[in-house]
């Protein structure tokens, strides 16, 4: 990574690296199986709260670096004092190296998200909430009514996975729920999110005019992750759009298909 130190505030573009405290973990579950993952934290000051995040589809390229969750973890620990857990799921690989185990078409993973919550309580890392995206939002729903998680944000819910039960359950849970589904999302737009969401009735979905389901663009990324930190740490956002102090810039081409 490269490193600018100017003092006037600059603009957070793609590759923008933000200052924080990352840590690669690993996370062990309760059937034998070692996962790694990274924590970002603060550079100076302890979180105000935590995301727990779950990544999309691994056979289809999803991973955790997927490029909002990346972004998530570079940004959001300087911008809003938040936590971000990123852990590659059993059989996932990534730049930080592969998970123990094999995909389990969301019925395993459910040691995986229950490893990374066990973590976050065991670290007292604050404020728990889940932050799922596309199959990420299938584990958060199937498998995250955790008593510890104060809720969950999902992004492009495709609810192949999830059932009615699942969506009954999280209703019964009572923890707020935060959908946001792109206008031209591949698996599901949000009329029918709306009529597929009103199963829980604190979930509040929210329809994002122009963005896909892989939310290309830095307008998509700044909306989702500004929705994030409202509904986090309400009063914080929206995010600013530039920052002052150092800026590393990560090498490589920001591929935000995946």
């Amino acid at each position: 990574m490269s490193t600018s130190e100017q003092t006037a505030p600059q603009e957070i573009r793609a590759l923008s690296v933000l200052p924080a405290r990352r840590e690669d973990i690993e996370l062990h579950t309760a059937d034998g199986l070692r996962l790694v993952g990274e924590v970002a934290l603060p550079a100076v000051r302890d979180p105000l709260a935590t995301l727990i995040t779950l990544h999309p589809l691994p056979t289809h390229g999803g991973f955790m670096d997927s490029h909002v969750l990346r972004k998530a973890a570079w940004r959001l620990p300087a911008l809003a004092d938040l936590a971000v857990l990123r852990f590659n799921t059993r059989g996932t690989s990534s730049p930080r190296g592969r998970s123990e185990g094999e995909f389990d078409e969301g019925r395993g993973e459910r040691f995986d998200v229950a490893a990374a919550i066990e973590y976050a309580e065991f670290h007292d890392l604050p404020r728990r909430w889940l932050v799922g995206w596309s199959f990420g939002t299938e584990l958060a729903l199937m498998h995250g009514a955790d008593p510890s998680i104060e809720g969950a944000v999902l992004l492009s819910p495709p609810l192949h996975r999830a059932t009615d039960a699942d969506l009954a359950a999280w209703d019964a849970f009572g923890k707020p729920l935060v959908v946001l589904v792109p206008e031209h999302d591949d698996f599901l737009r949000p009329a029918e999110a709306r009529r597929r969401f009103a199963a829980v009735r604190q979930a509040e979905v929210i329809a994002v005019d122009g963005a896909k389901h892989l939310w290309v663009g830095e307008p998509s990324v700044r909306r989702v992750l500004d929705e994030i930190v409202t509904h986090v740490l309400p009063g914080r956002g929206p995010l600013p759009a530039r920052y002052e102090g150092p800026v590393e810039t990560a090498g490589g081409d920001d591929d935000e298909t995946r």
